[in-house]
């Protein structure tokens, strides 16, 4: 199919909704499906796809977004490494608006601190290469999806030889906190829409644990409205039918065994480590940092700084919402104290975030 057109072909989603109807027909359970990645939850808000679905079908977002699930703490301690003299701060234009808990990089920036967005960690190296007398400070935040261009950055510094690039790493990996959140009672998960990205590098024979273990479906799925409504039939079909598997609607791009290059990177320069996650805690295992025979390029460990006492922001939900367990709109900061243009919570503030979706599209 065409990118632009069918695969928002109108027709085709109303024909996906009709045959999830039909499938659920006559049944007083209702399902609740999960999405783990935001550029779903945007599509899910920016489509209306929820209001297709018949009232068996329920979907809830979790812990997608990675600007979202970054804590206070990481945000603190950029603020305070860019208030270093010396020190340049690279960063994706999504991390820069984010408040800590005094402040923030476009604050810090405003105030004189020198804060570059970049559109490529390469473009962090370049930067690191052009002002040899300065330490350039990356801000490494994403899923399995972003970590391999960073970890290919730390091999190229190394590569060149430069002693003033530095990257602070927060990236996390997805599969363990599904597995967290399955374990959950109060969610009640009967089956995931697992993430398009994050599976082209991991494969989606990293979910099998799920249906094996938990009895839950997975269906690795694609971003655009056919994409999610035909993952959600594939869900609604795997409950009906009773047998859980893991499931690729995204065969256009994911593979079961996924980015075998990538991975390689991913092992080589980060090692596992147990990462905090905003309104989960710390999830044993699921975060990435750098590994020690890359040290010399970990900010964390190479530039000492003072970072302030972390705060939580007082009303805040990010992180009931994170998990699926209230909407924005049950947020008595949203829409009111929390606005895009004078965020309180991550999940205002990025473009992934799901409470940014629900502001921009309503319901």
């Amino acid at each position: 199919m065409n990118y632009q057109d069918e695969f928002r072909d109108r027709a085709l989603v109303q024909g996906y909704a009709q045959r999830i109807a039909r499938l659920v027909e006559g049944r007083t359970d209702v399902m609740t499906f999960m999405e783990v990645c935001g550029t779903h939850t945007m599509s899910i808000y920016q489509y209306g796809l929820r209001s297709l679905l018949p009232p068996q079908v329920r979907l809830i977002s979790g812990p997608g977004c990675p600007v979202c699930v970054t804590p206070n703490e990481y945000l603190d301690r950029a603020v305070a490494l860019c208030r270093l003299p010396g020190v340049i701060v690279a960063t994706f234009g999504d991390m820069v608006r984010v408040p800590g808990s005094s402040s923030s990089l476009q604050e810090e920036r405003a105030m004189g601190a020198d804060v570059r967005i970049v559109y490529s960690p390469l473009d962090a190296v370049a930067l690191a290469a052009a002002n040899p007398d300065r330490k350039v400070v990356f801000l490494g935040v994403g899923f399995e999806t972003t970590a391999p261009a960073i970890g290919g950055s730390i091999l190229a510094a190394r590569k060149q030889g430069l002693a003033n690039y530095f990257v602070l790493a927060a990236h996390k990996t997805m599969p363990i906190p599904m597995r967290v959140l399955a374990n959950d009672p109060e969610l009640g998960i009967d089956g995931y829409l697992c993430p398009a990205h994050v599976s082209t590098i991991i494969g989606a024979d990293a979910y099998r644990f799920l249906p094996e273990e938990f009895g839950i479906p997975c269906v690795v799925t694609g971003f655009e409205p056919v994409d999610v409504m035909q993952g959600v039939e594939m869900l609604v079909r795997q409950v009906v039918e009773g047998k859980p598997r893991v499931e690729i609607q995204y065969s256009r791009v994911a593979t079961w065994e996924g980015n075998r290059k990538a991975l390689d990177v991913l092992a080589q320069v980060f090692t596992p480590f147990d990462a905090p996650w905003r309104g989960i805690g710390i999830i044993p295992g699921s975060g990435l940092r750098i590994a020690d025979a890359y040290a010399a390029f970990d900010a964390e460990r190479e530039i000492a700084v003072e970072v302030e006492e972390t705060k939580e922001h007082q009303g805040c939900l990010c992180g009931e919402i994170l998990k699926g367990k209230v909407t924005p709109f049950d947020c008595p900061l949203f829409a009111n104290a929390c606005t895009p243009e004078s965020p309180v919570g991550a999940c205002m503030v990025s473009s992934e975030g799901t409470c940014a979706a629900a502001y921009k599209y309503g319901q």
